[in-house]
């Protein structure tokens, strides 16, 4: 009886053995766990040298080994969605984060990642209930509170995004500037130019090589009628940014409305010279023609227009000036965002 007693035992403590082995830190016997920890350090080497589709198939191996979906990493399934949006296939990214997110709901930094992805591929509504389920786990999440008021921002709702852009600022005033612009630009879009042009110089303060940040600054200089600053950020603009298109066209339009009208024509020649037939360039020159009593050229670059094969906004409203009793050449309400 005593002898098999003890077999039994170690029979036991042999089965104990093998099932434990490979369960991190159960009696050190770790061998599985290590021997996964270096299949995805290795995945993650790959996608730190760029090697995206490599780094896909070593991924897609190590987590799809299993049938446990216990022991799909959460980590795994992030830097996997990653890879694929580094590689431009959002739809497979998006499909990664879903499967992830079945086995992993209350993942922040995994919620994180496909509520910007959600957002990038403007699905905002989906975005925003991703980013409120994490909000709800971590309502002190930095990153969290950024891309709920940046969410709010580009909807509209303007008020709510500062908000949330408040909270932040609370949690941490050195927050980057890229936020400080965002909070800004809430300003700008109910006209409140005073504070827009005071959180945008703040955020200049910080990253004054960023064009966009350039240009925030010149729309708020000019809702508060102080053309030749809003000009003068215009141009730092298009020295951190050359030949940039959508700078050009404000500079144009700029000059135009301040009657600058040489300037102005040079600028929408510059826009030409990279895109013939730009309507936005041809109608800036139009209207400059007409400003100093060129009517016959002004109705010649119109028509230029009208030959275009496109529907847009310029060349309906260059038709309807057509269609009036007499052609009166004003600028039309759309400008560039």
């Amino acid at each position: 009886m005593y002898t098999n007693r003890n077999f039994l035992l170690t029979l036991l403590s042999v089965c104990f053995l093998a099932a434990c082995a490979g369960q991190p830190g159960l009696l050190g016997l770790d061998f599985a766990t290590r021997h996964d920890r270096k299949e995805y350090v290795q995945a993650r080497d790959l996608f730190n040298a760029g090697k995206y589709q490599e780094a896909i198939t070593e991924l897609s191996a190590y987590i799809y080994k299993t049938k446990n979906v216990k022991r799909r990493e959460v980590r795994a399934y992030r830097l996997l969605g990653q890879s694929y949006e580094q590689l431009g296939d959002l739809s497979k990214a998006l499909e990664t984060y879903q499967e992830a997110l079945e086995f992993h709901p209350d993942d922040v930094p995994l919620l994180l990642s496909a509520a910007a992805l959600y957002k990038r591929t403007e699905l905002t509504d989906r975005s925003l209930s991703l980013y409120e389920h994490a909000l709800s786990l971590e309502p002190n999440n930095q990153n969290v509170l950024a891309g709920v008021g940046e969410i709010y921002l580009t909807t509209g709702y303007y008020a709510k995004a500062r908000s949330y852009y408040e909270q932040l600022f609370k949690l941490n005033p050195q927050a980057p500037a890229v936020h400080r612009a965002r909070y800004a630009q809430t300003f700008y879009q109910q006209k409140d130019y005073a504070n827009a042009f005071i959180n945008i110089t703040m955020a200049l303060s910080e990253t004054p090589d960023n064009p966009d940040f350039w240009l925030l600054s010149a729309k708020a200089n000019r809702g508060l009628g102080r053309f030749n600053d809003a000009l003068a950020d215009l141009d730092t603009a298009l020295l951190l940014s050359p030949h940039r298109p959508d700078l050009e066209a404000y500079r144009a339009l700029w000059l135009h409305q301040a009657k600058r009208y040489a300037e102005s024509d040079w600028q929408a020649r510059q826009i030409l010279d990279k895109q013939p037939g730009n309507e936005l360039a041809l109608f800036v020159m139009a209207m400059n023609a007409s400003g100093q009593g060129r009517h016959e050229q002004a109705k010649s670059l119109l028509e230029q227009i009208r030959q275009g094969e496109k529907d847009t906004f310029i060349r309906r409203f260059t038709d309807s000036l057509f269609s009036a009793p007499a052609i009166s050449l004003t600028q039309p309400s759309a400008k560039p965002n």
